[in-house]
């Protein structure tokens, strides 16, 4: 039995967004550019499928830019948006990003791009006092600010609504990862200052290839991507047809789930999953359990254990977890996320990232529990004094 408890990774693909992946390579798989019937019929599906994503975000289809996925659309945010604003040479964001946010400020920072990184109390959540003070101190320079809405490691909600209304009072351009939180919570983009938002639609039970971003109107973009006029001239390149289709038939279905008490039920499905874990490792660190977190995601750490000898264990007894962002989890080292969250190292080197998703099942949770335990105390015997 496969128990697949990476769901933050990525999401299995629903058999509608399958079947609809697959009518396009089929059928209309025509250049949407093109004005003859074919490339009419495939520039119509893009066209839905932009109105059933526009739903889900709660904006204006003309307001969507389409691409390959999160970490494009992260990178166009940054690099887009300082193109697009030469006189303000700054950027402010957190050591907590994904990396497709964090690495690309570091690579501006030692191309001489002033990074502002923006403070954090010892749980994870944004210092918006600190914060404030950052923007009254450098909001004149900043072209953009960029904090992640849902943290991929452990969940962490921060406070987007309150940080956006803070840039906007103080007339920079606000960002906001939400690849994590698009699909798995309501997402308003009308109701919320954002001037940016990205999303990734393999994590809901999408196509990997196909995600986007809302820009709100008037927020003027650099592109990055040059050959063609494509998405009103914001990214060039003939659009992925197949995949933004599916992300489309996803889309509708996201927002069909979130309508009911699904995200209940799942958060205690996660809820479960701790207590069962931690009645077996009294031990156990949930990291980030003291913070709003979504219900998807649960941190554990294993003081004194190494992360990657419980995930190798775990996958023998079919158990598919990972350890922090799957992008780094085949790293020794421990989470960057955890240790600037002030996780000791101990606790870190041996955390687990157990994500579930709206496919997850009681009877995966169940004996998934009764797994990780059985590994825990296994690998425990080894240790010193043990």
């Amino acid at each position: 039995m496969t128990i697949y408890l990476d769901h933050n990774a990525t999401t299995p693909p629903l058999p509608e967004v399958v079947d609809a992946v697959v009518s396009c390579l089929e059928d209309d798989w025509a250049n949407p550019s093109s004005v003859h019937r074919s490339g009419v019929a495939a520039r119509r599906r893009v066209e839905l499928a932009r109105e059933s994503v526009a739903h889900l975000l709660g904006c204006r289809p003309r307001d969507l830019l389409f691409c390959s996925g999160g970490t494009e659309a992260a990178n166009l945010a940054l690099h887009g948006s300082m193109a697009a604003q030469p006189s303000k040479p700054a950027i402010a964001t957190s050591l907590l990003e994904h990396s497709a946010v964090r690495d690309t400020a570091r690579r501006l920072e030692k191309q001489g791009t002033p990074v502002h990184w923006i403070k954090h109390q010892s749980d994870g959540m944004v210092d918006l006092a600190a914060f404030e003070s950052l923007l009254e101190e450098h909001a004149s320079s900043l072209a953009l600010v960029s904090v992640m809405w849902v943290n991929n490691e452990t969940g962490l909600i921060q406070p987007i609504e309150k940080i956006g209304r803070l840039c906007r009072e103080h007339g920079v351009r606000f960002h906001t990862d939400a690849v994590q939180a698009v699909g798995r919570m309501p997402v308003d983009c009308a109701s919320i200052d954002v001037d940016l938002l990205s999303f990734a639609a393999h994590k809901f039970h999408g196509p990997k290839g196909a995600g986007g971003m809302f820009v709100s109107r008037g927020t003027r973009l650099e592109p990055q991507m040059i050959g063609g006029s494509q998405e009103r001239d914001r990214r060039g390149g003939t659009e992925n047809v197949p995949a933004l289709v599916g992300m489309g038939v996803a889309a509708a279905a996201a927002s069909e789930w979130l309508e009911g008490d699904g995200a209940v039920a799942a958060g205690r499905l996660r809820d479960d999953f701790e207590t069962g874990v931690r009645a077996g490792r009294p031990d156990l660190v949930i990291n980030g359990s003291t913070t709003p977190r979504l219900w998807t995601t649960s941190s554990l750490g294993f003081p004194r254990l190494a992360a990657e000898g419980l995930l190798l264990l775990l996958s023998e007894r079919g158990i598919h977890a990972s350890a922090g962002a799957a992008c780094a989890s085949g790293s020794l080292e421990p989470s960057p996320v955890l240790l600037a969250m002030g996780i000791p190292e101990f606790v870190a080197h041996g955390s687990v990232r157990f994500s579930i998703s709206r496919a997850t099942t009681r009877r995966e949770i169940d004996e998934a529990v009764v797994q990780v335990i059985e590994v825990a105390n296994l690998l425990a015997k080894d240790l010193p004094g043990a």
